[in-house]
């Protein structure tokens, strides 16, 4: 993917997202990491460029969350009652997502740096940091609901569903596995080219 492209789309949702948001508060949470990896991106870009297919990945993820921040988790207009739930379950998607795309990340790093060797070590190590960022970021929202009361309900996204967390956990390690599964053929050959 073109870095002009990468870079228009990118802006393009993020200024969508921020037009008229659900709730500014829950729209700034939500898209704080999008623009965090967004600046690592930016500085990291020429000292250790990313393959194509993470790049295209990292993009995804962050209109993610860009959506989610736009709408709040919750309420996702096209989520809404979708195959019957209940609930709107944009959020598991949001953190299948939180284990898909870091374990890209991290296998690409590890790999690259050569700090791992053998491929099942290299998985296990993958999908052990994914699910750390995932429980990491479970008490970045307890946490955040502390301190904030009531204006974190949109933010943690639970919706009354007590399983949230544990759930929010098991999707980003079906994310983790999920990517490792399915993509590291073609990731590695893409990073034979680099």
């Amino acid at each position: 993917m073109k870095l002009y492209l990468w870079v228009f789309i990118y802006s393009a949702v993020l200024i969508w997202s921020g037009i008229n948001p659900k709730d500014q508060f829950t729209w700034f949470l939500e898209v704080l990491p999008a623009i965090a990896g967004g600046l690592m991106m930016a500085l990291t870009y020429k000292q250790f460029r990313l393959t194509n297919l993470l790049y295209i990945f990292i993009l995804l993820h962050c209109i993610v969350l860009m959506v989610g921040g736009h709408y709040t988790y919750a309420e996702v207009p096209w989520f809404d009652g979708l195959f019957g739930a209940e609930r709107n379950n944009y959020d598991k998607v949001g953190h299948f997502f939180q284990g898909f795309v870091p374990a890209l990340l991290a296998r690409e790093i590890l790999i690259r740096k050569q700090i791992i060797q053998g491929q099942a070590w290299l998985s296990f190590i993958v999908i052990s940091i994914c699910l750390a960022f995932s429980a990491f970021y479970e008490l970045i929202e307890w946490w955040v609901a502390l301190a904030t009361g009531e204006n974190a309900e949109a933010f943690l996204g639970t919706q009354g569903y007590q399983w949230d967390t544990q759930s929010d956990m098991a999707l980003a390690l079906l994310g983790a596995i999920s990517a490792l599964c399915l993509l590291s053929r073609w990731h590695n050959k893409q990073l034979s080219r680099l």
